[in-house]
């Protein structure tokens, strides 16, 4: 899986970007469904992990070198939406 964003529960700025100055945090309005609000540190990552809601994960570093040119682009975030769904 590729990081986009690894966050502090506590940092009310978390969900902020550079080119999105807006002060906010990253629980949307009114919570995630079936999760709620997040408290604790978080990781945003690219596509699903398999499982529950609410199952750990455990990541690990990747055994090979990813050399592979979209394993290796930079990434920019430039809008996270916190908005209700």
């Amino acid at each position: 899986k590729k990081i986009y964003r690894i966050g502090s529960g506590s940092d009310p700025k978390s969900a902020s970007t550079e080119n999105d100055l807006t002060e906010k945090g990253i629980t949307p309005l009114g919570g995630f469904p079936h999760f709620g609000e997040v408290n604790q540190d978080w990781v945003m990552l690219k596509g699903c992990t398999v499982g529950c809601r609410k199952r750990i994960i455990t990541m690990r570093k990747s055994l090979l070198p990813q050399v592979s040119r979209k394993a290796c682009e930079k990434i920019e975030l430039k809008f996270i939406d916190t908005a209700s769904k």
